[in-house]
């Protein structure tokens, strides 16, 4: 199958072209969001952050300033209060080798309206900017997956997220790259993860990261293991918090582990890779989308319409039940494999070819649906 997409100055391949719409202050949230609509052919994301210095400031300013810098944007305009921490977002989003990046102050405009109707005028100009830049055929090595699962139930283990573990390990070997996140599903696997690491230190590394994540829990007197399968997966038909990291660690199919990556940072080569991030399914893609993640696919039992502003996010469903009741959400049924009409092998073939369809341009139902959902991910109170 042929791939094409859009080369970036820096070497990396983006499959979008979007000019992204990103607030520096949550009080710029509902501007951002003004100049969305106003700007065919822009996205904007939200967020709570308002500046305050945090333990997480480095996670925070990493976050904002890798998905500004995603290479499926053509570019992104920022509007901000024209602080310096603002100018920190913004200097590390040049360091990326973003050359596209426009900051518009509020202090600068003078009101809410100006800096609104500044960035509508902008947004415009930079959308027709994209429209005009052609697609050029692109080697499979230039994509950089995402495997995420929410609302698990007893059928991801044995039908979708083994069937994406068969996309990964094709799209591995012919030198993509695919990373795995969500620390606490693996929490149980995480041996069988580590001796498929390409050495001993890495095999460590994956250890290392999820006692690290036991650990904070525990200080937090929290039960992990009481805690988990959560109230959905227990209903879906998961039992132990164990059974439920098995099956989601299926995704990452039999590839060696190349390295684990800390949240939200980007791999330096290609290979399947461990990162460390939440189980929470926004915090978890915003961290891929600074990461250069380019395009993910989410498997879910119980269904979830959440999609990210600057990546397409393919949603497979693990069970015909669901895929049928909620077909506006869902992209491909992998619960023919229950149903016994299609073998793993297939039905992982449907999806590699569905990465690379998608990858070429055809929209997903979740950017059909307008989902772009984000979110900051902390480790601290979020009021030091």
């Amino acid at each position: 199958m042929s791939l094409t997409g859009y080369k970036r100055e820096d070497g990396r391949w983006g499959f979008r072209n979007h000019v992204l719409i990103m607030p520096l202050h949550q009080m710029l949230s509902a501007a951002a969001r003004d100049v969305e609509e106003s700007a065919t052919g822009a996205v904007a994301v939200s967020h709570d952050w308002s500046q305050v210095i945090e333990k997480d400031h480095e996670r925070i300013i990493h976050s904002l300033a890798g998905n500004a810098t995603n290479p499926n944007l053509y570019a992104t305009i920022f509007l901000s209060l024209g602080t310096p921490i603002e100018d920190e977002v913004i200097n590390r989003a040049k360091s990326y080798g973003k050359t596209k990046l426009v900051n518009l102050t509020l202090s600068n405009a003078k009101s809410i309206d100006n800096l609104t109707a500044q960035a509508k005028s902008e947004a415009i100009q930079l959308v027709e900017q994209a429209k005009a830049q052609l697609r050029v055929a692109a080697p499979i090595s230039a994509i950089s997956l995402g495997l995420e699962c929410g609302g698990s139930d007893a059928y991801s283990g044995i039908t979708a997220n083994p069937a994406l573990g068969v996309a990964s390990d094709k799209l591995v070997g012919q030198g993509a790259t695919s990373i795995l996140g969500e620390t606490m599903e693996i929490l149980g696997a995480e041996h069988l993860l580590a001796k498929r690491a390409v050495t001993a230190e890495v095999g460590q590394q994956i250890i290392d990261v999820v006692a690290r994540y036991e650990r904070s829990i525990n200080y937090e007197g929290i039960d992990i293991r009481g805690a988990q399968p959560s109230r959905g997966n227990i209903e879906g038909g998961l039992s132990t918090l164990e059974e439920k990291s098995l099956g989601a660690a299926k995704k990452a199919g039999n590839a060696p582990f190349t390295g684990v990556l800390e949240y939200a940072i980007a791999p330096s080569k290609a290979g399947l890779y461990f990162m460390d991030t939440p189980g929470h399914d926004i915090e978890q893609l915003s961290g891929f989308g600074a990461a250069g993640v380019n395009i993910t696919v989410f498997t879910t039992g119980r269904g979830t319409p959440t999609g990210s502003a600057v990546m397409p996010t393919i949603k497979v469903a693990t069970n015909t039940q669901m895929a049928t009741a909620i077909p506006d959400i869902i992209d491909l049924n992998s619960g023919t494999i229950a149903d016994g009409t299609q073998t793993l092998e297939e039905n992982g073939q449907l999806i590699y070819n569905l990465i690379i369809d998608v990858a070429n341009g055809q929209l997903t139902k979740a950017e059909l649906g307008g989902h772009h959902e984000f979110n900051l991910s902390r480790l601290y109170s979020s009021s030091l």
